[in-house]
């Protein structure tokens, strides 16, 4: 039985491979690379194929969810779209075309936090279209445990839902055609991990391991009913065991899916990492620098960034760490060269690119028809009534600092907080994730000031989680700095505040000088700099979204439900036929011009 005790110290890494030159990052040449031997030889090709935090967007996503930047050759940006399973499928497909072993692999998070057309059906749809993009191994991420591990466990098995049942007479859920692999989520009774550690993938006569791990934090950022029982054990740790193992039963070639990850130096998802691991920054490269020297490459992801980044391994050997942002926009493809006198990848042969998802491809048709039969069942409950408006309720389009409906969303979190926490104090909106009016007039078949769910969805459509962090005093004056500041100072992202803050915001002033900081209050009294308070946003703005850098430093995190739900919920609890909604006053923030 192995067991592993969570934070321990790293352990050395043993097996260090030959002196190896600088992996290169250029695309492979489709047409054949020269000086590799042909597959019949000793030294073969092998293709791995990588996705990471999908997080159900099977149609294209919308807003800078479906955005990339791209780097042009003059050192220019530019903004491309990108994204959406029936392309996503088309794209994979066309890498593997002319390839005798390929393997396509995912690091966590290709469930939870997922738009309405997935999350609806607790994510059975994103589970079926990658059975269609042929997915061979997936690790799990934090996001596999929002519903819970026995959830995600049905999701592996299949099987209709214990509560919902089957959502076709005719269809049963038949579960993943993929393993997930969780070698560091163990049973806290008997060290076991709840799923396989690793799979070994037989391509065509040569075999290759595949390590699953989710981040050791996973505990601190997840509804601990659905972990209760279960222990998260330290990522390095875990994969060297694993490695060991695999070792053993003659597996030298080894892959680690690893769900944790970094944050490049520069956005482009083709900038050029280097060589040295001077261009990534985050939690990856300290589990790089200590992972066995053994593991070929490391596919990561979590971060939600670009990067294809070599990383020097413990022997002081480079090695790719690569992870291909988020929601299907792009998909990583290395390729390889595998000796089959040592069993083992040639670590120098290693190459790696992240490949956009173009929309300007042809749609697969096989995950068009998938889409269209889950949309068919979805149609019911988009129409379904979730609240009741007397007016019309604007959002950003007022062109005001501060407007109704993000104080609606922004009431509407502190009220899940506060069943969450009793303590929360205030909650923040970011005014890009409000993507539409709520309307008084009718929509469809409904009744005037009816509120349905695809209205709702429709205005907080990122399927963000509502998550409170503890901020100081000093933290939350810093943040509301933040809103006109740094990258803000140009053009301010005035966050929506929630009923509790209240201050004055002077136009007429420049840089952090417009937030007026004697004038912050927070539940009526002014904000006292070392006092600490418990406050609310969403997890795009927790992780430092929109340049608000403090919020990713807050403290004693808790993870809450789908933003959408919470609004949903409060809507259907603050509203009736007979006492409709009105549109909040937004005079929280006072505006001097």
């Amino acid at each position: 039985m192995f067991r592993l005790t969570a934070g321990a110290a790293l352990l050395a890494a043993a097996g260090a491979l030959a002196v190896a030159l600088p992996a290169a990052q250029a695309a492979p040449d489709r047409g054949g690379r020269d000086g590799w031997v042909p597959v019949d030889g000793m030294k073969v090709d092998l293709q791995v194929l990588a996705i990471n935090d999908l997080h159900g967007a099977l149609e294209p996503p919308t807003g800078s969810n479906g955005e990339l930047t791209h780097e042009n050759e003059d050192g220019t940006t530019e903004t491309i779209t990108a994204g959406g399973v029936e392309y996503l499928a088309t794209g994979l497909r066309e890498a593997r075309e002319g390839e005798r072993r390929s393997v396509t692999v995912a690091a966590g998070d290709l469930i939870g936090a997922t738009p309405l057309l997935s999350g609806l059906f607790h994510d059975e749809p994103t589970i079926e279209a990658l059975n269609e993009l042929e997915m061979d191994v997936a690790g799990v991420g934090n996001h596999e445990f929002d519903e819970g591990w026995e959830e995600l466990i049905r999701l592996q098995e299949g099987g209709c839902h214990p509560e919902d049942g089957c959502y076709a007479e005719d269809r049963e859920f038949e579960g993943s055609n993929f393993p997930y692999l969780a070698a560091n989520v163990v049973d806290e009774d008997t060290g076991e991990p709840i799923l396989e550690p690793y799979a070994i993938e037989n391509l065509n006569g040569i075999k290759v391991g595949f390590i699953g791990v989710t981040l050791e934090g996973t505990a601190d950022i997840v509804t601990q009913e659905g972990i209760e029982g279960l222990e998260f054990l330290d990522e390095v740790e875990t994969i060297n065991h694993y490695t060991d193992e695999l070792a053993d039963r003659g597996v030298n070639a080894v892959i680690a899916l690893i769900h944790e990850g970094g944050y490049p130096a520069s956005p482009a998802y083709n900038a050029d990492c280097g060589t040295d691991g001077a261009n990534l920054s985050g939690p990856i490269t300290e589990i790089a620098a200590n992972t066995d020297a053994r593991v070929d490459a490391l596919v990561t992801g979590h971060t939600h960034q670009p990067y294809v980044c070599s990383v020097p391994d413990p022997a002081g050997n480079d090695r790719l760490v690569t992870s291909a942002a988020s929601n299907g926009r792009l998909f990583t493809e290395l390729n390889m060269t595998y000796d089959r006198r040592v069993k083992d990848i040639v670590r120098t042969s290693v190459e790696g690119t992240n490949q956009v998802v173009d929309r300007e491809q042809e749609p697969a048709a096989d995950l068009t028809e998938l889409l269209d039969r889950w949309n068919e069942l979805a149609a019911p409950v988009a129409d379904a009534p979730i609240g009741w408006i007397s007016e019309d309720i604007t959002g950003r389009g007022t062109g005001t600092p501060e407007f109704p409906l993000g104080d609606l969303i922004a009431d509407a979190q502190l009220a899940h907080a506060l069943e969450l926490d009793p303590e929360a104090d205030l909650a923040l909106m970011n005014p890009g994730g409000v993507r539409a009016d709520l309307t008084y007039a009718a929509s469809g078949d409904e009744g005037d000031g009816v509120v349905t769910y695809g209205e709702g969805f429709t205005v907080q459509p990122f399927s963000n989680t509502v998550n409170l962090v503890d901020l100081t005093g000093e933290q939350l004056l810093a943040v509301l700095h933040e809103q006109v500041t740094g990258v803000n100072e140009a053009s301010p992202k005035i966050l929506q505040p929630s009923a509790g803050l209240a201050y004055t915001l002077d136009l007429t002033r420049s840089g952090a000088d417009r937030i007026v900081a004697d004038t912050v209050t927070v539940g009526g009294e002014p904000l006292d700099p070392a006092a600490t308070y418990r406050v609310a946003v969403n997890s795009f703005l927790a992780g430092g979204g929109d340049g608000f850098a403090t919020l990713a430093e807050g403290g004693n995190p808790l993870v809450g439900d789908d933003d959408m739900a919470v609004l949903g919920a409060y809507l259907t609890a603050n509203s009736s036929e007979g006492s409709p909604l009105s549109a909040p006053a937004a005079d929280r923030i006072t505006v001097v011009e």
